[in-house]
């Protein structure tokens, strides 16, 4: 089944608010084997909705509309839907009880104009919405699906999964499933990750596709099976292959965070960490805490943004700064020891840059970030250059002093 989806709301064109239900909508059906393959964003213009209605169902077997199903002038999914198939607008008995049922609920008078959500292309049944006042369109027509389901993501998404899927399983959806697994690169890029990986792009079940994040680079495996076990063993031989090639870049798969890989390991040892900040600004420390249990190794961070902090309470040398300024390996070397030391922590991190835009010499450009990295007295410096806006610097900075963190972990039989 090929399906194609559109969304509707001139606010989502504007950029005023974010298009959620795609990426909820496009998971759901992977997983139901349905093979999204278009998502379109139309304005609240009942032509353009027309349109792409019309566009859509020259393409695909199964057609859904978010939004427009509200009762304002605005809202014209169902009257497009009627347009595009030349059906009249009826009055639905079970879409008007879902309306009037939720105004009753909640002692509240129903304006008249919602009696608008009442009406359905002619043939169309009403999938009933707990959640609000617009009930879900579902109509077969000429060999084609047609659902059209409420914009709000608090109703779009379980109208998506207690509604329209179960129907669709009639429809031989579930012939096959979609499959993915995502495995996480970090200290690599994207370009050089191809490189290692060319020969294996190009493959029809599974497929293999790179994403590049701020520091990062995502690969996501994808088969298509009869059932989940079957496409999990289509992929396997794939990963193997590729952890092959990258080894040690790979820090995690699916939903694994670097902060959260680097924590198990460190809880596991029962190693204790600290850390010392300068562009970051507290960011690194914010990440590691981001982990439940972090209290069990981390034990505190310091943000040292002047001078002054970096000598007062991390026993930087004047000399060192003077000498080397404050953005320098021998800094972020003093910090990361420094920062140990405070803490009688196992490890320390010390990070300090120039995150921009101004604060810049032709010797030290912006992004230039030095990462120290003191793991029980053993010292490393990794000096990057980053690229992007401020924000984009601080985040590279604190991927890859996690990186580094993990790599030493892993790479070291500390305790």
């Amino acid at each position: 089944m090929i399906a194609e989806a559109i969304f509707t709301g001139t606010e989502m064109l504007l950029g005023q608010i974010v298009n959620t239900n795609a990426a909820y909508l496009g998971r759901q059906l992977a997983a139901a084997g349905i093979n999204l393959y278009r998502q379109v964003v139309v304005g609240d213009n009942l032509e353009r909705i027309r349109e792409a209605i019309n566009n859509a169902r020259r393409r695909a077997d199964l057609i859904i509309v978010g939004g427009g199903l509200g009762p304002t002038e605005d809202d014209l999914s169902r009257e497009a839907l009627a347009a595009a198939l030349n059906l009249p607008l009826v009055e639905d008995a079970a879409a008007r009880e879902n309306v009037t049922r939720y105004f009753a609920a909640r002692r509240r008078p129903m304006p008249p104009g919602n009696l608008k959500q009442a009406l359905l292309p002619a043939g169309a049944r009403a999938l009933d919405n707990p959640y609000g006042t617009a009930a879900g369109i579902f109509l077969e027509h000429e060999e084609k699906i047609y659902a059209l389901l409420p914009g709000p993501p608090r109703e779009f998404e379980p109208m998506v999964v207690d509604r329209l899927l179960p129907l669709l399983e009639s429809y031989g959806a579930r012939r096959e499933v979609i499959f993915s697994r995502v495995l996480k690169i970090a200290g690599m890029g994207e370009s050089a990750v191809e490189e290692v990986l060319k020969d294996l792009l190009h493959g029809d079940n599974p497929t293999l596709a790179p994403l590049a994040k701020p520091g990062e680079v995502t690969l996501r495996l994808t088969a298509r099976a009869g059932n989940p076990e079957q496409a999990r063993e289509l992929i396997m031989p794939l990963e193997a292959a590729i952890r092959e090639r990258l080894g040690d870049y790979i820090f995690g798969s699916d939903a694994d965070t670097l902060e959260g890989v680097t924590g198990t390991i460190l809880a596991g040892r029962h190693l204790t960490l600290a850390v010392a900040e300068s562009c970051t600004g507290g960011l690194l420390a914010h990440r590691v805490t981001n982990v439940p249990g972090s209290s069990d190794y981390f034990l505190g961070g310091m943000v040292t943004y002047s001078n002054e902090a970096k000598i007062k309470l991390l026993g930087v040398a004047e000399e060192i700064l003077a000498a080397h300024g404050a953005v320098s390996p021998e800094v972020a070397a003093a910090m990361a020891r420094g920062v140990r030391r405070a803490f009688a922590a196992d490890i320390g991190v010390g990070i300090t840059g120039i995150a921009g835009p101004g604060g810049s010499t032709p010797a030290k450009p912006v992004g230039l970030v030095y990462i120290g990295l003191d793991i029980q007295g053993k010292v490393e410096v990794q000096r990057e250059l980053f690229v992007g806006e401020r924000e984009n610097i601080k985040w590279q900075s604190a991927q890859t002093a996690l990186y580094l963190l993990w790599r030493g972990l892993r790479s070291n039989p500390y305790n």
